[in-house]
């Protein structure tokens, strides 16, 4: 069942077109993740989610209900661009946003120190927000986001500026939180992430939807049947040992290893190429080399944008 979908939306500033008939559903408790280049137009759509904007064409809904804008008291949105009151002491700060978001004073005060001991924060309690390293800022930001247990959250870039222990903490918390029952959409420019956190993704270039579904389906459908081999000997030369139609993409030797990538003719089993090889050689490890995320986004982008050139020069 999807808690959040978006029906044909377009959205157009002045002479720019932001939007152009996007449609995605989000599944209830995943992990969505929203991509594309820069100006592609996911900070437009998150806002439109948020109702910070609204869109001029298209239907919006939550949980089946047209989105109304009393739902936004069932989000969390953590921007891009973070925001806190310099002077302010970061426990206060954070006190006061927990109570903006409906709690009252006394659970805004037991849930936020909870969290700030969970994320290491609780010494930073009475400090101004400008005594804060930019990750710690961070990390109180995230805080008044997830405060209010919202059913959708939407991450905005949510490990910019964080160390790579941090960024891991913030991993597990964001797959806590879905494994408790939140629903996130998630934007980034790190591929890495998409592939270890997303369950869903949508890819938007131009304004315009180019690609989207299960992350784990998407990577099956780009894959260039290619199969690794890691080896320690080799009774002869491997190129002549292969039927016709194998072809070897890469290789690499060390010491005492050598490592094949292969390309096998298409429907062709894994199993043949195995039996091709056994008899020759002392086989360490075996696997499919599927494509990375990173790889597919940049060959849809641009695989799209050389198509829409073609079309700009016809007309």
């Amino acid at each position: 069942m999807e808690l959040f979908e978006a029906h044909n939306v377009s959205k157009q500033f002045s002479n720019h077109l932001a939007l152009n008939k996007v449609n995605i559903s989000v599944r209830n408790q995943s992990i969505f993740g929203l991509l594309g280049p820069n100006g592609a137009g996911k900070t437009t759509l998150i806002r439109i989610i948020n109702r910070i904007t609204g869109p001029d064409e298209g239907q919006l809904f939550f949980d089946g209900q047209p989105l109304e804008p009393w739902h936004t008291e069932q989000m969390g949105y953590l921007p891009e661009e973070r925001g806190l009151y310099k002077k302010m002491k970061v426990g206060e700060q954070a006190l006061y946003l927990a109570q903006l978001k409906g709690l009252s004073r006394h659970d805004a005060m037991k849930k936020l120190k909870h969290w700030f001991t969970r994320l290491e924060l609780q010494h930073w309690w009475d400090k101004k927000v400008e005594e804060l390293s930019k990750g710690m800022q961070q990390k109180v930001q995230f805080i008044v986001t997830v405060i209010h247990e919202p059913r959708l959250l939407i991450f905005d870039e949510p490990f910019s500026g964080f160390d790579p222990i941090n960024v891991n903490l913030l991993k597990e918390e964001i797959l806590r939180m879905r494994n408790d029952g939140a629903t996130i959409i998630f934007s980034t420019h790190n591929m890495a992430s998409v592939e270890e956190l997303c369950d869903d993704i949508a890819l938007i270039n131009n304004a315009e939807k180019i690609l989207d579904g299960k992350v784990s389906d998407i990577r099956q459908q780009y894959k260039s049947n290619i199969f690794e081999v890691t080896c320690n000997s080799l009774n002869g030369n491997l190129h002549q040992l292969l039927q016709p139609g194998y072809s070897i993409v890469d290789s690499a030797e060390t010491d005492s290893l050598h490592r094949y990538r292969i390309q096998v003719p298409q429907n062709t089993p894994p199993n043949a190429l195995l039996q091709n090889l056994i008899p020759h050689v002392e086989v360490h490890s075996f696997n499919e080399i599927l494509p990375s995320m990173n790889d597919i986004f940049i060959h849809k982008v641009n695989e799209t944008n050389r198509a829409n050139k073609r079309t700009n020069n016809e007309e």
